[in-house]
């Protein structure tokens, strides 16, 4: 059959995490995880690796269940773990602080089965005496529990990236579908999904149905009528896809109506009732007339209206029809280089000439390499000695090539003491420095901000990376002021990061509309550790829409010698 390598990469990984669950040996885990990571750090697609033996970390079983996959798409070794294993131990890993080895412990001792289970030994007070736990555990385990509730039955963003650009590479391709659009929640770039919704505009729509059918991740058409399909994917927990057609003229006002949001709707409905008019998906309709005026664009639209253009990403509770005025918020089209990414110098993927050749193809006109700093150990980490050698390596790709800045940066750790990885001799002597937190996130905020005060008041420093260090869906972070935060930064001159992983969007759109008001510079990265990734600068500049933010505001956005003179002014 034929796999793609991230299908045989997550298979790998979902046998590690069952493995651990059923409290397996620990190298045994080991094997699956190392196997994982070597094909995924080898750049060759499946289909040009003769012999998985040949590779570091795959022995002649993880070799085997990549070789029975390939040829059945199935895994022996993956289905006996998952009947072994209580399907209510899977939600599970969704609650933030739960691995599966806590997991595991609570499964093994005290029999729990699943996310009530839980809860119920967290009220009864049964969790807190087991040995790795205590009364603090338990309490953030209940939080968590009570969290992971109030977002059920929605998936983060970050798991949604692979079927949504699956999607669109298959929409744009299938005939007979003029365009088309991503609609509801993903459009609006909310961080958390309930499902999909896209708008095909067709002079065929049964054509284009029978041709979405055939979708190579559908498990089920879950409803099929004329001018609409539902579908569930195979990823994605079993996510639901809804296809609207309509006909081209009909285009501009569905999509505004599956766009959302609600509120934003009802809103609009009372400004047209307002007008003698009654908008639906199908058009506007003057009441009384029976007549129905159809538009070839959103943004003729909200202009019969008498409005400007509303963006998608703010159309949220109804007020930003009254409140915005019409101006320009930042385009993709805007960034000119990203300032945030790893290489395999550290835990990246890719070679800082692979990067540096991405980004050209990009159309940047500079970035920085920005690989972890000596402490963070579990991603090979850059000591000083090997700094300074990576930095000769991009002088020499430097003189290479001409239509790029590459600048020589680090992000470096600011440990759970406040102290920072390198001094301030080797920093001066790098051109990007980004400060960030990845330990002791259980720290009091106290303690928090006086580690981030000190990374600010460093004059190397020029920005904080993921200010918050939250993982939507995972993770909340560490206990941050933010409101002093960008006190502080104002004061320090210092950029903070909107990190456009996905997974990540932090700053959320939120807190980068609070740090725009305090007149604090950002930058929007990705933070990607392989080319691919790259591409997640479309979701940082969509949550960045999605907080007002205009271009003037973005550091990235300016051209090389506007960069380099605010580098210059700042360390000065």
């Amino acid at each position: 059959m034929k796999a793609e390598k991230s299908d045989i990469i997550r298979l790998l990984e979902q046998i590690a995490v069952y493995m651990e669950l059923k409290g397996e040996n620990h190298f045994k885990i080991a094997a699956f995880r190392k196997a994982a990571a070597a094909l995924e750090a080898d750049e060759r697609e499946v289909s040009e690796i003769d012999d998985f033996l040949a590779l570091p970390h795959i022995g002649k079983t993880t070799a085997s269940v990549i070789e029975e996959y390939l040829t059945t798409g199935k895994s022996e070794v993956f289905d006996q773990l998952k009947a072994e294993i209580p399907k209510g131990l899977i939600p599970m890993l969704q609650i933030q602080g739960l691995g599966a080895r806590k997991i595991s412990k609570l499964y093994r001792e005290l029999g729990i089965t699943d996310v009530n289970a839980l809860k119920k030994a967290c009220e009864e007070g049964e969790v807190e005496k087991l040995k790795g736990f205590g009364a603090i555990s338990q309490s953030n385990i209940l939080d968590a529990i009570e969290r992971l509730g109030a977002g059920q039955g929605r998936i983060a963003i970050g798991q949604m990236v692979s079927p949504l650009l699956e999607i669109e590479e298959t929409l744009s391709q299938l005939k007979y579908v003029e365009k088309f659009s991503r609609a509801g929640s993903a459009r609006r770039f909310e961080e958390k999904l309930k499902d999909l919704d896209y708008v095909i505009a067709t002079f065929n729509p049964k054509f284009v149905k029978e041709q979405i059918l055939q979708l190579n991740k559908m498990v089920e058409a879950v409803a099929v009528g004329d001018t609409k399909i539902t579908i569930k994917l195979k990823n994605a927990g079993g996510c639901q896809v809804d296809f609207r057609l309509v006909s081209p003229d009909q285009y501009a006002t569905a999509l505004h109506h599956f766009t959302g949001s609600k509120q934003h709707n009802v809103r609009m409905r009372q400004l047209a009732k307002q007008r003698g008019e009654k908008i639906s998906e199908y058009g506007v309709e003057q009441l009384g007339m029976g007549e129905v005026f159809t538009f070839p664009s959103e943004e003729s639209f909200f202009h019969h209206f008498g409005l400007p253009y509303i963006p998608p990403e703010i159309r949220e509770d109804g007020s930003e029809i009254e409140l915005y005025k019409g101006s320009a918020f930042i385009q993709l089209d805007d960034i000119q280089g990203d300032l945030h990414m790893h290489t395999t110098w550290s835990d990246g993927k890719a070679s800082v000439e692979k990067m540096v050749n991405a980004c050209r193809k990009k159309g940047y006109q500079y970035m920085a390499v920005t690989d972890h700093s000596q402490s963070l150990k579990v991603a090979n980490g850059l000591t000083q000695e090997r700094l300074l050698e990576q930095m000769e390596e991009i002088r020499r790709l430097n003189e290479k090539y001409h239509d790029i800045l590459i600048l020589s940066g680090i992000e470096m750790e600011i440990l759970p003491d406040g102290s920072l990885d390198f001094d301030d001799g080797l920093l001066s002597q790098l051109d990007f420095v980004i400060a960030s937190i990845h330990s002791g996130f259980g720290q009091p905020q106290r303690t928090i901000m006086k580690r981030l005060r000190q990374a600010l008041e460093n004059p190397h420093v020029d920005m904080i990376a993921h200010p918050t260090g939250r993982l939507i869906g995972k993770r909340q972070g560490y206990d941050v002021d933010i409101d002093l935060l960008f006190q502080w930064a104002k004061e320090t001159n210092t950029i903070l990061e909107l990190n456009g992983d996905p997974n990540r969007l932090d700053l959320s759109a939120k807190n980068v509309r609070k740090a725009q008001a305090a007149g604090v510079k950002i930058a929007i990265n990705t933070d990607a550790h392989r080319v691919e990734q790259l591409d997640g600068i479309a979701f940082g500049v969509g949550t960045a829409r999605k907080g007002w933010i205009e271009k003037s505001n973005v550091l990235n956005t300016q051209p090389p010698e506007q960069l380099l003179r605010f580098l210059k002014e700042k360390r000065v």
